[in-house]
């Protein structure tokens, strides 16, 4: 079964030079079929990061983020239990 996929036109033009590519370094020439249906099963294998790649903030945080978070952190000297976040939090 062969299904049309719409994509604009810069999207052709990459696909396009991805196939280019990989005929220039392989030697192989493959059909956009078969670039696409690669390019998919290798998103399938890693369908978190295709799908975490669609939302709008990144959770975990990166190493990046993580870093310049504890670079402003300080202590209070104030020891936090449970109860007192809770009691912050909800009243």
């Amino acid at each position: 079964m062969t299904t049309a996929v719409e994509v604009d036109e810069r999207t052709k033009s990459r696909l396009e030079e991805l196939q280019a590519e990989i005929r220039l370094r392989t030697g192989t020439n493959i059909t956009e079929q078969e670039l696409l249906t690669q390019l998919i099963n290798n998103a399938y294998e890693s369908h978190d990061e295709v799908i975490d790649s669609f939302r709008d903030t990144t959770v975990p945080l990166s190493e990046a983020e993580k870093e310049a978070m504890g670079r402003n952190r300080f202590s209070s000297g104030v020891e936090t239990d449970e109860d007192d976040i809770d009691e912050i939090l909800y009243g």
